[in-house]
């Protein structure tokens, strides 16, 4: 049985889709960060902090599996 040394590119799409949010996960996230500690005195500062730290631990975690994702793709 020969086997196909073909990339998927199914896979590969998938992979760079969500390499795409995580790019955008990479700039959202900062930037809700700095805006929550500077405005430590309001009511939202907390629960904006907990999400910008949500949405940078996401990225970096998307930009694991994106890059995994391509790999399966390209080497099976």
């Amino acid at each position: 049985m020969e086997e196909n040394n073909r990339t998927d590119k199914e896979v590969l799409i998938k992979g760079v889709k969500r390499l795409l949010l995580c790019l955008l996960l990479m700039f959202a996230g900062p930037i809700l960060l700095h805006i929550s500690f500077s405005n430590d005195d309001k009511p939202l500062y907390i629960p904006l902090l907990v999400l910008s730290l949500v949405i940078c631990v996401t990225a970096i975690i998307l930009l694991f599996v994106g890059i995994n994702t391509i790999i399966k793709s390209m080497f099976k």
